[in-house]
């Protein structure tokens, strides 16, 4: 009786054993079947920061896209107004307005309060390289940018920027002059001489903004790209990271990228002297000036930044391109979770110590 007791519990318990695996077979099965199926999509513009635009996706529809990439590009217009120092827009009073007025009446701008935000975040990155990057050095950019245009435009009359114009610019650079009333959105730029350029961090802190405003909304999936300022946001749609890679300053057809990275949520920004340059009795002259020299950097061909704030990476690329390889590590052991790649001129290729942990 007792056996046949216990072998009916087993056979009960055998029963809903089997239940419970059908059911969680067919619930496994449903969960499947309910999954939102994406696809990729991409959108690209050249209207912005001079420079072009990649926004890649994954969504289940090409209008899903293309409300979220319409989003993008809509805040990127406005940040390029912004903080562009080179036009001035109808009923915006931008970088360009702060720079004009200063003049004269020393004016102080009233400015939208993402021009404030902007400024108080590159007096941080001020602080965090040591100077290398000073969006106050706008007299002595200005000179190199006029001569560096002439001489594309013109090679056979390029020529150098006389070193005692850059000395007598430099001495307008001071960034304590930049006067921030953070609660009246006011910029008072307290020397006359002086003017500003954000060319180093203003693309990567734009990208940021507008990638943070897409976390807050639970948007994942997206890259943005904007000059080789990229930000992901989130991973892929199939679940895997995103890959981006950097590209080989040497223009070897061999080894056209140097690394391949996973990237999930993570920037990468590359500052090179490969691209932007003019030459001068066969020499070339590069766009990233060094403030200790007020001359272009002669270190590197390239040197890239991965870390979350877009920002950040573009502050860093510039400013661990103006400064020793040993100077550089030391300013990324103090930023939790920033890592880089250097490409010295002879080729030779050094890394922080986290770096290949992103290397795919």
């Amino acid at each position: 009786m007792k056996k046949r007791r216990f072998l009916s519990l087993l056979l009960l318990l055998a029963l809903l054993i089997s239940c419970v695996s059908l059911y969680a077979c067919k619930k496994s099965e449903n969960e499947g079947n309910n999954k939102k199926k994406t696809e990729k999509f991409s959108e690209y513009s050249l209207d912005y920061f001079d420079t072009a635009t990649t926004i890649t996706g994954y969504a289940e529809t090409r209008e899903e896209f293309d409300k979220i990439s319409q989003e993008i590009l809509s805040k990127l217009a406005e940040y390029h107004k912004l903080f562009t120092i080179y036009h001035r827009y109808n009923g915006i009073e931008n970088l360009c307005t702060v720079n004009e007025l200063k003049d004269g009446a020393h004016r102080t701008v009233t400015v939208d309060p993402r021009i404030i935000d902007l400024l108080l975040y590159a007096k941080d990155v001020y602080s965090k390289t040591g100077g290398k990057v000073n969006v106050a050095m706008g007299s002595v950019l200005s000179i190199w940018h006029d001569y560096r245009t002439e001489g594309m435009n013109e090679p056979a009359d390029a020529k150098l920027p006389p070193n005692e114009l850059l000395t007598e610019a430099a001495k307008h650079t001071n960034i304590d002059n930049v006067i921030i009333d953070k609660e009246k959105s006011t910029v008072f730029l307290a020397d006359p001489k002086m003017s500003l350029d954000v060319g180093a961090i203003a693309k990567g802190y734009a990208v940021e903004m507008i990638a943070r405003s897409l976390e807050e909304k639970e948007v994942t999936g997206y890259v943005i790209n904007v000059g080789g300022n990229v930000r992901t946001v989130g991973i892929k749609g199939d679940g895997k990271p995103w890959v981006a890679g950097i590209e080989n300053p040497n223009d070897d057809e061999n080894e056209p990228y140097i690394a391949y990275l996973n990237l999930s949520g993570e920037s990468l920004v590359t500052s090179g002297s490969y691209q932007r340059y003019y030459t001068v009795e066969g020499k070339n002259y590069h766009h990233i000036i060094d403030p200790a020299t007020n001359m272009p950097a002669e270190r590197y061909l390239s040197v890239s930044i991965v870390c979350k704030d877009s920002g950040l990476a573009d502050g860093l690329s510039t400013a661990l391109f103006c400064m020793s390889y040993e100077e550089g590590l030391a300013i990324l052991e103090a930023i939790d979770g920033a890592e880089a790649i250097w490409v010295f001129r002879d080729g030779t290729r050094k890394q922080s110590s986290g770096f290949f942990k992103y290397v795919k």
